[in-house]
């Protein structure tokens, strides 16, 4: 009798689970979470201080072969048991590994999401600031840090970013992630193509497209591999929970090797753009230093304004540039609490708005922690890292690559290779299905200890990145 009735809940709750309207909702919101600062902002600064050309080449190989197989595994795992990522596990057993497993690809994006915020606040401050014309006082020497040191600013500016995200939240799948993303997204390659033409056409810009597109084999490294494995992991969304929960959004005729490919295209030509929008413009204004590239994550915020403000139409670029990723900041944020949203309703039994509530204070409690980490928590450092660099480190550079092996694990060892399979071939041709047994089976799991090793080595001081 108890089994009856714990049936009929289990029936009860996949019944009423939230869920996309088709195929374009899910594609499209599986885009937005792909696409998002990840592209814009990690991206070029990586492919410039990688070998131009050449890391793109690699990024791409590797994002169609290692990417496509976590990618459609996820996304499958995510449809065959109607769960995010705990649940998922859970399906196949209950020992601490399973818990493991599960639990880890649930907690990354709750510890994303609130710095993913912070960076978002401080996009929205730099949007406003060229909406009032100040582009001159942008690309001033020590205003972003000087910025980001005032608590009480950068505080404010990360609570309404992380406000934006928590509302659509709560309007639901279909009516919030779905409905933003349909919007978003196009706007978003519109605003793309169009700040990417305009960089391109800048006097002396040409060397950087050259730089970016063609490869030039002197450039290539080990660490071109290792940091473009990494970009991988971050730019598609793997090992993040996303994609098992947005799997478990989908009904059994969406196509996931179709929508998959859309997604690596999608995400390809956003990445692409982000390069041609940056790489060319910081070329023609550094003169063709491609040592003005390497400034990593300040690019954005310190490089560009001051490429901005040498231009005839620097406060329209400006506001162009930044309208655009803050777009892209918050389809992905949107994605990575949706994620926690959907464990703490299927783990805890919470409706969806008290999950949505329980997400927000996760955001506001660490991002508060990490927009403070630069002004009145700058105290506190642990292996030389900033609070919002701590949480970067752990997540994307330790917990990402134990996340992805976990399931590989899960996929290769419990589930069975001919059963996911099995569950993708429902509506899709698989075309890629060789390659993909391959992959799991034996290159995937080698190049997740890569990535691993490399970032502790890194960190440590063994190697340089």
């Amino acid at each position: 009798m108890s089994n009856d009735r714990n049936k009929k809940s289990s029936l009860h709750k996949e019944k009423s689970r939230s869920s996309f309207s088709g195929k374009l909702g899910y594609v499209l919101a599986v885009a937005g979470s792909a696409v998002g600062l990840g592209n814009i902002w990690r991206f070029p600064y990586l492919a410039a201080k990688y070998g131009g050309g050449i890391f793109l080449l690699v990024y791409l190989i590797l994002m169609l072969t290692f990417g496509y197989a976590l990618i459609v595994s996820e996304t499958a795992l995510g449809r065959m048991t109607n769960r995010s990522p705990v649940g998922a596990f859970g399906m196949f057993g209950k020992g601490v590994s399973y818990l493991f497993g599960g639990w880890i690809n649930a907690v990354i994006p709750m510890l994303i999401v609130p710095y993913y915020s912070v960076i978002g606040g401080w996009v929205i401050k730099y949007l406003f600031e060229y909406l009032r014309g100040s582009t001159a006082v942008l690309a001033k020497d020590n205003y972003f840090s000087e910025f980001i040191a005032d608590s009480a600013h950068a505080e404010l500016w990360f609570l309404f970013f992380s406000l934006i995200v928590i509302v659509i939240l709560f309007a639901g799948v279909k009516q919030g992630v779905e409905r933003v993303s349909k919007v978003m997204m196009p706007l978003l390659v519109l605003l793309a193509v169009f700040v990417a033409v305009y960089s391109v056409t800048r006097p002396g810009a040409w060397e950087g497209v050259k730089y970016f597109l063609i490869p030039n084999f002197e450039n290539f490294s080990w660490m071109t591999v290792v940091a473009a494995m990494g970009q991988m992991f971050y730019s598609l969304s793997i090992a993040m929970g996303i994609l098992y929960t947005y799997g478990s959004y989908i009904k059994k005729d969406v196509d996931i090797e179709k929508s998959t490919k859309q997604v690596e295209i999608f995400d390809t030509a956003i990445a692409m753009l982000a390069g041609l929008m940056i790489i060319p413009a910081v070329f023609a204004f550094s003169g063709g230093d491609p040592d003005t590239l390497k400034a990593g994550p300040s690019l954005m915020f310190i490089t560009l304004p001051k490429v901005f403000a040498s231009m005839g139409f620097g406060t329209g670029a400006g506001i162009l540039f930044f309208l655009l990723v803050l777009l892209a900041a918050l389809t992905s944020a949107i994605s990575l609490a949706e994620s926690g949203v959907s464990t703490f309703e299927d783990q805890f039994g919470l409706s969806r708005r008290k999950s949505a509530l329980l997400m927000g204070a996760v955001i506001v409690l660490f991002g508060s922690a990490s927009a403070l980490g630069f002004g009145a928590l700058d105290f506190v450092s642990l292996l030389g890292m900033s609070i919002l660099d701590l949480f970067d480190f752990l997540t994307n550079s330790l917990m990402m690559p134990l996340a992805a092996l976990s399931t590989c694990i899960l996929v290769t060892r419990v589930v069975g290779l001919d059963k996911i399979s099995k569950e993708i071939e429902q509506s899709s041709r698989f075309k890629r299905k060789k390659m993909y047994y391959v992959f799991m089976k034996y290159l995937a799991p080698v190049c997740i200890v890569i990535i691993l090793f490399s970032s502790i080595a890194n960190v440590m001081g063994w190697i340089a990145m």
